[in-house]
């Protein structure tokens, strides 16, 4: 190798070297920064997973029966015009929404579970309708051939059928059920958006990060956490990626 070539090569390691050590440094004085605030952070938290909690599981108690309930013959002539007035529903901006929770229901915890769970309700009945939409015709043919009733049809062959895509739907709503959490605390219902918005108030980034990271990390927790439930539930040969884990 040429001398003037190894000369560059071990300049441009010198220079990454001290590049990541300055970051570290930067990083590892942020990271105290930021752990001044942990236990804001875990009292905070635990009212951000509360929340999350229980507008995510009222969410999906009502939006997988109502997508069963659009996706059955009986209803074909009217479930359109129903997905297409919650499609609308979602173009309406959260803080909207729960800003008209909170002129309806006052301040605090009750209007953000129920702006919460309006956001969360519309991913999982579009996602529980479209999934089982999509079950092939020839499946409940069968299902029919050999004697099943619609109801041993909807729990024994569409509903296993269609997992996939009403999990797909389910941690999609829970990704935004909590990135948007932060917002309630606008309405007095608390969460890492007291973090947040008083860190932004103050013009203090790292009190605004102490609100933010942990948002993301519980997003992906929250999101990770879904998958592998539905790893777990969801039959093998409509679960791709159970799939190719038993190849």
């Amino acid at each position: 190798m040429p001398i003037q070539t190894l000369k560059g090569a071990l300049r441009a390691l010198l220079l990454l070297a001290i590049f990541f050590t300055g970051a570290w440094s930067h990083a590892s004085g942020l990271i105290d920064d930021v752990l001044f605030y942990l236990p804001d952070i875990q009292f905070l938290a635990a009212e951000h997973l509360w929340l999350t909690a229980v507008s995510g599981s009222l969410a999906i108690l009502v939006a997988i029966p109502l997508g069963v309930l659009l996706s059955r013959p009986s209803m074909a002539r009217w479930a359109e015009s129903a997905m297409q007035i919650l499609n609308v529903g979602t173009t309406i901006p959260t803080l909207a929404v729960l800003a008209l929770s909170m002129s309806l229901l006052g301040i605090g915890v009750v209007p953000a579970i129920f702006g919460l769970f309006v956001a969360t309700l519309l991913p999982i009945t579009r996602n529980t309708y479209a999934g089982l939409k999509g079950v092939s015709p020839a499946l409940k043919e069968a299902a029919a051939g050999i004697g099943m009733s619609p109801t041993q049809r909807l729990l024994r062959v569409e509903l296993p059928n269609a997992l996939y895509v009403i999990f797909a739907g389910i941690r999609t709503a829970l990704a935004i059920n909590v990135g948007t959490v932060p917002l309630a605390f606008l309405i007095g219902a608390g969460g890492l958006g007291e973090l947040i918005f008083t860190g932004i108030d103050l013009y203090d980034p790292v009190m605004m990060l102490a609100g933010a990271i942990p948002t993301a990390l519980l997003a992906i927790c929250v999101d990770a956490l879904v998958a592998a439930i539905a790893f777990l539930v969801v039959p093998r040969g409509v679960n791709p990626a159970r799939a190719a884990a038993h190849a």
